[in-house]
C-alpha cells in the first residue's frame, strides 16, 4: 500500500514542487501517514532537489511502516513554498493577533530545517494554545517541548527572545488508499482543506454519510451522547448541553432522510428516547395548563432548547408518522408560548427550572429565530392556528426591533 500511495502522490507533486532561493533548503517535504484510526506519523526531509529528498523521505516512510506495523490508509504530502525568518520574540508578538487554533504556518527551528513542524502538528499538539480563557494563540513552551522531544529525540527548543525561527508556507496533496491524490489549499483560512471547485451530489452525499455515521457512533447505549473530545489530548469533554443533544438529533434525522442507514436510525431512537424521557420535563403553568420544557445544565430552560426539540420531533414525525409525539410537541410549543410576551411578541430567553422565574431576558439572538422556525414546523405538521399566531406576533416584534440586521438564518428558514 505504501509503494502505491507514494507512487501516486509523487506523480502529482513532482512538477509542483519548485526549489526555493535563500539561506535555507531548496526543497523540504513532509509526509504524514495514518491508518485512519490513530494520529498520523509525520516525517520530513530537506535537500537541494526533489528527487534526492523524495528518496530519503520514502526510505523513512518504509522504515516507519515496518517498525510500527502500520496498516496505512492515508498519506499526505506537504512541501514548503515560502519562508520567512523571524525570532521567538517576534513570533510571540505576532501570535497575539492570531485567533486561538487558527495559526496557519509551519515552523522550523534551525536554518537547515532539521527540526520543523507542520501547522497541523502545532495546532494538533496544543503547542500554540494558552488555555480556553485566552482568545489568541500563545507559545506554550511546555506542550511545545513535549512534542518536540517526542518527534526529535532529545531535542530541547530554545525559547530565548533572540532565538531564530522560520515560518513556513506549504502546499500539499492528500491521498487515500484506492483513491486519487487531492490537491490541498496552501496557507490561509482554508489551509489543508481539499480544493473543491463546486460541490456536486457525490461529494455532498459523502459528507452527509460520513458525518452522520460518526454522530451515530457517539450515541451511547443509554441514548446520551459522548458530548465531545479534546483531540489534542484524546480526552473526553466533561460537560453536557441538552440543547445540542436535541439539535444534533435534528441533524441526524435530516441525514437519515438521505441515507436510510440502519445504524443511524438505531442511534437516533436511543437519543430521542433519552431526550423525551430524561431531558424534557412537564410542568404546570400558573393557569393550570401543562407545558413541556427542555432542562439544561444548571437547571436552565432555554428558549432555543424548546425550539430545537420542536425541530427534531417534527422531523421525526414527518419521517416516522406512526410514531409522531403530537401531545409532547404541543406541550413544548406551549412552553415557548409561556416565554412570549403576548403584547409585544418578544421572547424571554432563559428561565429557571422548576419555578419558571426569569433568569435572563436575553442571551442569544438566534433563540428567537429558532423558536419561530420550530413553531412554523409544528404548524406545518398540525395545522394548529395557535402556533402560527405566535409566530405572527413574534414577527411584529422582529420588524419593530429591526431584527433583520442580525442576518438570522433561522428566520430565513422560517419564512420560506
Amino acid at each position: 500500500m505504501l509503494s502505491s500511495l507514494l507512487r501516486s502522490v509523487r506523480l502529482h507533486a513532482r512538477d509542483q514542487v519548485q526549489p526555493l532561493a535563500g539561506d535555507w533548503p531548496a526543497v523540504t517535504l513532509f509526509l504524514s501517514l495514518s491508518d485512519t484510526e490513530t494520529r498520523a506519523h509525520v516525517l520530513h526531509a530537506s535537500g537541494t532537489g526533489f528527487d534526492s529528498v523524495w528518496v530519503e523521505l520514502a526510505r523513512q516512510a518504509q522504515t516507519l511502516v515496518a517498525r510500527e506495523k502500520l496498516a496505512l490508509r492515508w498519506l499526505r504530502l506537504d512541501w514548503v513554498t515560502d519562508v520567512k525568518r523571524s525570532s521567538v520574540q517576534e513570533f510571540k508578538t505576532s501570535l497575539r493577533l492570531v485567533k486561538r487554533n487558527y495559526f496557519r504556518y509551519g515552523l522550523a527551528l534551525d536554518s537547515g530545517f532539521d527540526v520543523a513542524f507542520l501547522e497541523g502538528e502545532l495546532n494538533g499538539n496544543a503547542m500554540l494554545y494558552g488555555g480556553s480563557a485566552i482568545a489568541h494563540a500563545v507559545l506554550n513552551e511546555k506542550n511545545f517541548s513535549r512534542y518536540a522531544q517526542s518527534r526529535f529525540k532529545g531535542f530541547e527548543p530554545d525559547f530565548s527572545d533572540t532565538a531564530p525561527l522560520w515560518l513556513l508556507e506549504t502546499s500539499g496533496l492528500f491521498c487515500a488508499a484506492g483513491g486519487e491524490p487531492q490537491q490541498l489549499h496552501g496557507c490561509g483560512p482554508d489551509a489543508g482543506r481539499r480544493v473543491i471547485g463546486e460541490l456536486d451530489v457525490a461529494t455532498v452525499t459523502t459528507l452527509i454519510e460520513d458525518g452522520s455515521r460518526y454522530l451515530a457512533t457517539q450515541v451511547k447505549s443509554d441514548g446520551k451522547f459522548h458530548y465531545g473530545w479534546h483531540p489534542c489530548f484524546d480526552r473526553q469533554i466533561n460537560a453536557y448541553n441538552t440543547l445540542r443533544h436535541a439539535s444534533t438529533l435534528y441533524a441526524m434525522l435530516e441525514a437519515w432522510e438521505v441515507t436510510r442507514d440502519a445504524g443511524l436510525e438505531a442511534a437516533i431512537r436511543r437519543g430521542l428516547d433519552y431526550l423525551t424521557t430524561k431531558l424534557i420535563k412537564t410542568l404546570e403553568l400558573p393557569d393550570g395548563s401543562q407545558a413541556a420544557f427542555l432542562v439544561d445544565v444548571g437547571n436552565e430552560i432555554k428558549l432555543g432548547g424548546n425550539a430545537v426539540c420542536l425541530l427534531a420531533l417534527c422531523e421525526h414525525a414527518e419521517l416516522f408518522p406512526h410514531e409522531a409525539q403530537l401531545d409532547l410537541l404541543a406541550k413544548l410549543a406551549l412552553g415557548i408560548a409561556y416565554m412570549q410576551d403576548s403584547e409585544s411578541g418578544a421572547f424571554v430567553h432563559v428561565l429557571n427550572y422548576p419555578d419558571l422565574s426569569v433568569k435572563e431576558a436575553f442571551r442569544v439572538i438566534y433563540y428567537d429565530g429558532e423558536a419561530a422556525f420550530g413553531l412554523m414546523r409544528l404548524y406545518g405538521l398540525s395545522q394548529d392556528e395557535r402556533w402560527l399566531a405566535l409566530v405572527e406576533n413574534a414577527f411584529r416584534h422582529f420588524i419593530a426591533e429591526q431584527h433583520w440586521k442580525t442576518h438570522d438564518h433561522w428566520l430565513g428558514y422560517c419564512v420560506n
